[in-house]
């Protein structure tokens, strides 16, 4: 079984940071690696099936949104039709499948042009060539219609070749509703993790299908960042935290095992069935930097996995090894289309602007993106005070090397996409002080205690992070401040965000509740704008120093 996830569109190797991986080297050193690209994915795929006729290539949701503009402008065509053409057997759907809505959800599993902007080719006669879908089902079994009560797509799928079957079960997060636009899964419910799979573990199992592998767009940190690590030192299991650790130990025995995503880490653990039988959870980073190779071995008489005998392990998407030839004939046609959009040159830069691979809980391009949507929420209201940006809406970083003839130093329409890619609006409310110091404390604690989700400010908003400390009281509540001046729990703030937080997305339940709200352009407009107003090639915008959160460790 190979398996990948959280591939977000990323058809062209992933820029900067975003298409590294680290290995740990024998002597205990960390190595970067230039990783990714769906040339030299399918070119991985391929060599690693050679020899094996038992082989099934698996994904754990979030092959589409939040993509590079490539692929974000065709409304993920292009990477539907690359997975298609990189023999995907199977695919859960993940929260950012639900980025554009249920229905967009179906008409990229079944096909059909775009009901807005039409079909983007024509054929050898000149007539619209229609997408066809997913050759692969998208499986949704903890994602139903309120009304029918039925899974939105297919629950499980079972693969099958020469009389050995395999049944594959496929959940996103519950909590998908947390962090996608309410818009797009209205009338939707998200249900358990754990009693889904095992409702369709024991559905397969009466069917007569024993062997079953669990896809779950949910995933866990390892200790360590690097792809190779050993999290099974010194115990199975004992190298990963977060939610896929409890997931895992509730998944029936019955599951042989669990490929998981969400996170963007590198894992393959072991980590307890209910039974305290070892079972393999893994993940393959994100971009397709890497894929995981599972061999898992079947016995014919019983028809399932025995357990003692699967062995797997993370490889690195290496770019030294050859392009596959219809992935760069893919992507040369799509760039075609998108090249007079994407090289268009909107600012300047006179380094790198880590964002995505920033590490730190206050990234550059975060203090950048927040700057750019101050700037625009104070032309729409000059009494716009202070802006707010959420970390997982910054989908890259912004890097100084040219990427293609633009030349150093040149941001085009195309990186600029690629770091903000969600359509999202930038929306003016009104905010207390005291409701502005519970969205601050929201980010530490609640659903983000386990991981929290650090928002980006504009210049002027300063405040201490104190991570000695648990739940919201990280958020030092006399240290936060608005251009020198203390947070006044009974005055009225205007605070600019994107709609995705002003919905109260990721948690943020209390940015949910401002008033008077202003809604301005999309978030992608309005950087560029800042850019034009900002930067020249004479003078380039200097990376931001990422000094307005004090954070205490």
């Amino acid at each position: 079984m190979l398996s990948f996830n959280d591939f977000h569109g990323n058809l062209q190797t992933p820029a900067g940071s975003s298409g590294q991986v680290v290995e740990k080297q024998p002597d205990g050193t960390e190595k970067k690696i230039d990783a990714g690209g769906v040339e030299y994915l399918a070119t991985s795929l391929r060599t690693a099936r050679k020899h094996h006729p038992y082989s099934v290539t698996a994904a754990a949701g979030d092959l589409i949104g939040a993509s590079p503009l490539l692929s974000g402008l065709f409304h993920d065509e292009p990477t539907v039709e690359a997975m298609n053409k990189l023999d995907l057997d199977v695919s859960s759907v993940g929260n950012h499948e639900f980025d554009e809505g249920a229905k967009e959800l179906a008409r990229i599993q079944n096909g059909g042009c775009h009901p807005k902007d039409g079909c983007y080719e024509k054929d050898k006669h000149g007539k619209d060539k229609e997408f066809r879908g997913a050759d692969y089902p998208y499986l949704t079994a903890n994602v139903t219609d309120e009304k029918t009560g039925k899974p939105l797509l297919d629950p499980y799928w079972v693969w099958e070749h020469k009389g050995v079957k395999v049944g594959f079960i496929g959940v996103t997060l519950e909590g998908t509703p947390d962090i996608v636009s309410a818009d797009g899964i209205k009338g939707l419910k998200f249900h358990d993790e754990v009693e889904t799979v095992n409702k369709y573990a024991k559905i397969l199992d009466k069917q007569g299908v024993k062997s079953i592998v669990t896809l779950i767009h949910e995933g866990g940190s390892p200790a360590s960042q690097a792809y190779n690590y050993d999290c099974d030192s010194p115990g199975a299991g004992d190298g990963i935290s977060g939610p896929i650790t409890a997931i895992a130990k509730g998944i029936t025995p019955e599951v042989d095992a669990i490929v998981t995503g969400h996170t963007h880490q590198a894992y393959v653990c072991t980590i307890p069935d209910p039974s305290g039988k070892p079972r393999m959870v893994t993940s393959a980073s994100s971009y397709g930097k890497l894929y995981t190779d599972t061999t898992l071995t079947y016995d014919r008489r019983t028809k399932d996995i025995v357990r003692t005998s699967v062995r797997s392990a993370n490889h690195v998407v290496s770019r030294t090894q050859p392009k596959a030839a219809d992935m760069t004939r893919l992507i040369g046609r799509w760039d075609k289309l998108a090249a007079p959009i994407a090289n268009k040159p909107v600012g300047y830069i006179s380094g790198d602007i880590p964002g995505r691979g920033a590490g730190t809980p206050e990234s550059p391009l975060g203090d950048l993106i927040s700057d750019a949507q101050l700037a625009h929420a104070k032309s729409l209201d000059p009494e716009a005070d202070l802006a707010l940006m959420n970390p997982g809406g910054i989908r890259s970083d912004l890097v100084h090397k040219a990427s293609g003839s633009e030349g150093d130093g040149v941001v085009t329409y195309g990186e600029a996409f690629t770091v903000q890619p969600f359509s999202n609006t930038v929306n003016l409310v009104d905010l207390t002080g005291a409701q502005l110091l519970t969205g601050l404390r929201q980010q530490v604690s609640g659903p983000n205690e386990a991981s929290p989700k650090i928002l980006q400010v504009s210049d002027g908003f300063t405040y201490t992070l104190d991570m000695t400390k648990s739940g919201a009281d990280r958020v030092v509540a006399g240290s936060v401040r608005l251009n020198g001046e203390p947070l006044d729990p009974d005055a009225t703030y205007r605070v600019a965000m994107n709609s995705f937080l002003a919905g109260g997305g990721d948690g943020f339940a209390e940015l949910g509740k401002g008033t008077k709200p202003l809604v301005g352009a999309d978030d992608l407009k309005a950087l560029n704008d800042y850019f034009t107003a900002n930067s020249s090639a004479a003078k380039p915008i200097a990376p931001p120093k990422a000094d307005r959160i004090t954070v205490v460790k």
